[in-house]
């Protein structure tokens, strides 16, 4: 009777996993047709945030605030999270 049962997971465990594969392919080919690159896209956004963090921490620091130092720890690790999830995006999707 537990082989049986374990016979009928197994064959529902390998069911379950083929439409998510074919679902990760059309994913993959969706994000090729409709995005130039997904890394081009995080580093424009990482150069915006720097930017911007710059910009703010520069206003700050003029204006004699004490938290300039997590300020730049705050806007250095924006705009790195955005140049790593483009690499996570290329390397999990191929594209």
């Amino acid at each position: 009777m537990i082989a049986a049962f374990a016979v009928c997971l197994l064959a529902i465990n390998a069911t379950a996993q083929a439409p998510g594969l074919s679902e990760m392919q059309q994913a993959r080919d969706d994000l090729t047709a409709n995005f130039f690159s997904a890394l081009d896209c995080s580093l424009v956004l990482a150069g915006i945030f720097g930017i911007l963090g710059a910009v703010k921490i520069y206003h700050n620091w003029q204006m004699g605030k004490d938290r300039i130092t997590s300020d730049v720890a705050a806007w250095f690790y924006a705009a790195f999270f955005m140049m790593l999830s483009g690499i996570f995006l290329r390397a999990v999707f191929g594209i």
